[in-house]
């Protein structure tokens, strides 16, 4: 094994301009302010939480650290069963059964949920490298697991004749339609549609100017979530409603 040279290894982050240690004091002082400040505050809230979780949603979303569930949809703990990921991907049920899968039985099943929201997000990275793999040669992992972003590559490649600044927004929407494909195929979710008991949406949240873009499965298109009238959603028609 070749000798480690710290000396190849940049200890300050070029964006911030800080140190890893000054980074880290940063994460170390915002968690006694919250303990100081916040946590007495909300003591209430979390002695209830201490005890059990009745999310009103699962929030599946991407790994990209912009992306804020709780912030964006301004919920409190407790709130949001959030599962996070690169590029938001939700593998079919059976091909991977591993922590986003178990999340989702786990949601619907234990925690009974009544909205799934799959959200993908401008600028994303994942979905630049879905538009150009070649990047990702030192990175086999995330190769692999993009994918299950390939269904939707191949949507905008067929089907899209945009220039490259488009196809990356085109794609992020696609990449959200094909995720919901794939989760309507965990049996659970089935289950759950089909009678009437769950709602899946799809959305695209804007960094720069704090819009959604919401999936409507009745007109296969996207169109703002507070637009007016009835928020567009991505739930099938059940198949056996509940008497």
């Amino acid at each position: 094994m070749p000798e480690f040279n710290s000396a190849r290894v940049s200890t300050v982050s070029p964006a911030r301009g800080e140190s890893a240690d000054e980074s880290f004091a940063h994460l170390v002082d915002g968690f006694r302010r919250f303990r100081t400040e916040v946590y007495p505050e909300q003591r209430a809230l979390f002695a209830r939480l201490a005890k059990a979780q009745y999310p009103r949603a699962m929030f599946i979303t991407c790994a990209d650290s912009r992306i804020v569930p709780e912030l964006i949809t301004q919920s409190s703990p407790g709130d949001l069963f959030v599962t996070r990921n690169v590029g938001n991907v939700v593998p079919p049920y059976g091909q991977m059964n591993g922590g986003v899968s178990s999340a989702i039985e786990y949601a619907v099943m234990a925690l009974n949920v009544q909205h799934i929201i799959i959200c993908g997000h401008s600028d994303c990275g994942a979905m630049k490298a879905v538009l150009n793999p070649e990047g990702l040669q030192r990175m086999p992992t995330v190769k692999a697991w993009l994918r299950h972003c390939e269904v939707a590559r191949s949507m905008v490649e067929t089907n899209c004749n945009c220039g490259v600044e488009d196809s990356l927004g085109v794609l992020t929407e696609e990449n959200v339609v094909a995720q919901l494909d794939h989760l309507r195929t965990h049996p659970s979710v089935a289950a759950r549609l089909a009678g009437g008991q769950l709602s899946i949406h799809g959305w695209v949240y804007c960094i720069e100017t704090s819009e959604i873009l919401a999936y409507h499965a009745s007109t296969g298109r996207f169109a703002p979530l507070d637009g007016d009238g009835p928020s567009p959603v991505a739930t099938p028609a059940p198949r056996y409603l509940q008497a």
